[in-house]
């Protein structure tokens, strides 16, 4: 059959007029059988293909239009949330900036401006590049041999302002933590002679940070607004499993970063994640708490989500999916069907 003399006779005959889609398509299919004399149930696949998604095309036309528009608004509303938001973090670093050089022999108070900028800017764009500068300083600044106190205590700042404001899921956790555990590898690499103190420095503050945290995470669960809470439900069982296991997501990063790193570098991180693992019982206690908090605060209201994926599934997108299955079912059986038949049919011109 010519296929595109198909799809042009289609185009040309297919009637507006009908207000329902099923009397143009029955409009269509009638006239391909009495006008042109098509026998359908005799048509193999390309031809139905090409019978069905003309037809799609003519009803869809508009739509994907309108789709395609919208999709273009998307991209363009997109870019420019990202040069805004870029433009966002420049001002702020502009504003801090100025009040900087403004305080820049009233230490006490620039100290205290450098805390509130470090709450203040967007941390994850450049996180890599902070850890790096802040350890390298503390090494610079080393005349006391206070580095693994200082670096700990600056690691525990940036890795709760970076998490803190996000979601508390693993992935999201899992790359703030290894961003910063790689970046502090690489100067421990380049600074053999402080390579313990900089690592055990790193996963203690990475450590103190996610427990302040989730420590966090858990206060806010009995103030948190409605709407959030309703954010909250949505995602209530990825959160709970995420809490149950944050001390093994905490030494899967370690054992990824001792995997990837050169041997000495490998056995250091495995040594110190090891005689960290009493100070872990703190993160499981906290992750404890805050899941206890929230199954008590919200299991309810997760029981009611739950119902009302349950209507849901009552809904006419589900059924077409129940309907889809049952016959992509009906193909699979036909076509095994099909093959069996050919199959015995070589067996018996082999007898």
């Amino acid at each position: 059959m010519d296929l595109e003399k198909l799809q042009t006779d289609i185009n040309d005959s297919y009637n507006h007029r009908f207000k329902s889609v099923d009397k143009r398509v029955t409009h269509t299919i009638d006239h391909l059988k009495d006008e042109l004399n098509i026998q359908i149930n005799e048509l193999n696949l390309n031809d139905i293909k090409t019978i069905a998604t003309t037809i799609l095309d003519i009803e869809t036309k508009t739509l994907k239009s309108d789709v395609e528009s919208l999709l273009a608004q998307k991209e363009l509303i997109e870019r420019n949330l990202e040069r805004k938001a870029e433009e966002l973090q420049e001002s702020k670093y502009g504003v801090f900036n100025a009040i900087e050089v403004k305080l820049v022999d009233q230490s006490d108070a620039l100290s205290k401006l450098h805390q509130v900028k470090l709450q203040s800017i967007d941390l994850f764009d450049f996180l890599s590049e902070m850890v790096e500068s802040a350890i390298i300083t503390a090494l610079e600044k080393d005349t006391d041999g206070d580095i693994r106190e200082t670096t700990e205590e600056v690691i525990k700042d940036i890795t709760f302002e970076a998490i803190k404001e996000g979601s508390l899921n693993t992935i999201r956790i899992r790359k703030i933590l290894s961003t910063i555990l790689y970046s502090a590898v690489d100067i421990a690499e380049a600074t053999p002679t402080k390579a313990d103190a900089i690592l055990n420095a790193t996963l203690r503050g990475m450590r103190g940070g996610l427990v302040r945290s989730i420590d966090r995470f858990k206060k806010r669960l009995a103030f948190m607004p409605v709407e959030a809470k309703h954010i909250l439900i949505e995602d209530y069982d990825t959160i709970m499993e995420d809490l149950n296991q944050t001390d093994t997501l905490f030494s899967q990063v370690v054992q990824t970063q001792a995997s990837e790193n050169s041997q000495e570098i490998s056995k250091l991180l495995l040594e110190i994640n090891k005689d960290m693992r009493y100070d872990l019982e703190e993160l499981v206690h906290i992750s404890k708490e805050t899941a206890d908090i929230m199954r008590d605060r919200f299991s309810t209201f997760a029981k009611t989500a739950v119902k009302k994926a349950d209507t849901a599934l009552k809904s006419e997108a589900a059924q077409e999916a129940k309907r889809m299955g049952k016959q992509a079912w009906g193909v699979a059986k036909t076509a095994l069907g099909s093959a069996i038949k050919t199959a015995k049919g070589a067996m018996d011109k082999e007898k």
